[in-house]
């Protein structure tokens, strides 16, 4: 374990992002599929500031339950109300209500009356009113769409100019598959979308795609001594990158997720700072999804698609033909030794000249005298 942890904070690991691809896909489409149904199935919960109405605060003497507020402003026909009663972290109580805009004076003077005396209240002074209207709330949701179209936009142009555009489409993947998760996350949870929560979600892409661009500047470099004659494909280059920036992107992600966890679990449900909750919990759930995004959608994207250029293609083929070809090499060699007959013969070959050079330097025989005078070969 600690031999493993030593070569992760050295960026020596050997973690197979690419190659198991398929199942980080089917996580995200899990996860977007989820999201979807759950974006079709009901809205998205938005907040005063871009749905329009009247919103109360009241502080609240009295023991009431949010059930009873309901029941009793049924009668002024202000459609459906939200009500929330918070604690504050020194035990002061509040009663926040919002309902369908309120134009006519009378009535929104009677609802006003009406939710001091059921807060325990006899001063309807201390009835806080904000009033926002349709038409405001409509321009808060144009300029906060038009705002994140900019930035897609501005994004795709840096990666495009700095590294190139298939990069830039693994990044807008990536980023796309954040704003979907959040999103879901939100509908799902019945949370409430606030401008400070749209805020908190242009943080945490800038943050996504501050990770998902230094794990592509260390492809970029390393693509740079990928050449035809290379050992490697360019998934397996992606692969030492993302091994190499591996402790870089923990270590940024925690840094970035451990303060925002501070701030949503300590300042808002322990001193109960509901003012920082929309933000913190936006930045928190954000922080989480894209860096799962930055290293298992973007960058597995990125190899998808330049292992089709025919350059990474020809490279690939070379060492799928190179593993192929040495089996079958080592398999031939095991045959001609093991076969009988290729051993004899090989024994016999071997052996043939040796007895031609042994007949050959075998002495011619000689003549010897016989009786007589003749000679008789021996």
């Amino acid at each position: 374990m600690f031999a493993g942890l030593k070569r992760l904070m050295k960026g020596e690991s050997n973690i197979d992002f690419i190659g198991r691809s398929k199942i980080w896909l089917l996580v995200s489409l899990i996860v977007i599929g989820v999201s979807a149904i759950g974006l079709f199935g009901r809205q998205l919960e938005l907040s005063l500031e871009f749905e329009g109405g009247t919103a109360f605060n009241v502080p609240l003497s009295t023991d009431i339950g949010v059930q009873e507020v309901e029941e009793e402003l049924e009668q002024f026909d202000a459609g459906t109300p939200k009500v929330q009663i918070s604690t504050s972290a020194g035990g002061d109580r509040e009663l926040r209500v919002s309902v369908e805009r309120i134009a006519d004076p009378a009535k929104l003077d009677s609802v006003t009356a009406k939710l001091a005396e059921l807060a325990g209240q006899s001063d309807v002074d201390e009835v806080n009113i904000n009033d926002v209207g349709p038409s405001w709330g409509r321009q808060v949701s144009n300029k906060a769409l038009r705002g994140l179209i900019v930035f897609i936009v501005l994004v795709a142009l840096y990666i495009s100019f700095r590294f190139e555009w298939k990069m830039a489409v693994g990044a807008l993947v990536a980023l796309f598959h954040d704003l979907i998760a959040t999103a879901g996350v939100y509908t799902l949870l019945g949370l409430q979308v606030s401008p400070a929560t749209v805020i908190a979600l242009l943080t945490l892409m800038g943050f996504s795609l501050y990770d998902t661009v230094v794990v592509f500047d260390k492809v970029r470099e390393n693509s740079e001594s990928l050449t035809a004659t290379s050992k490697i494909s360019y998934s397996d280059m992606v692969n030492r990158s993302m091994n190499q920036v591996l402790v870089r992107s923990i270590n940024t992600s925690l840094s970035s997720v451990l303060p925002v966890a501070g701030l949503l679990f300590v300042g808002v449900y322990v001193f109960n700072a509901e003012t920082l909750k929309d933000l913190s919990l936006a930045m928190f759930i954000g922080a989480l999804v894209s860096t799962y995004s930055s290293i298992f959608v973007a960058s597995p994207i990125l190899a998808w698609l330049k292992e089709r250029e025919p350059r990474y293609q020809q490279i690939r083929a070379r060492i799928q033909g190179g593993m192929r070809a040495e089996p079958a090499t080592a398999a031939a060699g095991a045959g001609v030794a093991a076969s009988p007959s290729s051993a004899s013969e090989a024994v016999s070959a071997a052996e043939k000249p040796r007895t031609q050079v042994r007949a050959a330097s075998r002495p011619p025989p000689r003549a010897r005298r016989g009786r007589g005078g003749k000679r008789r070969r021996r």
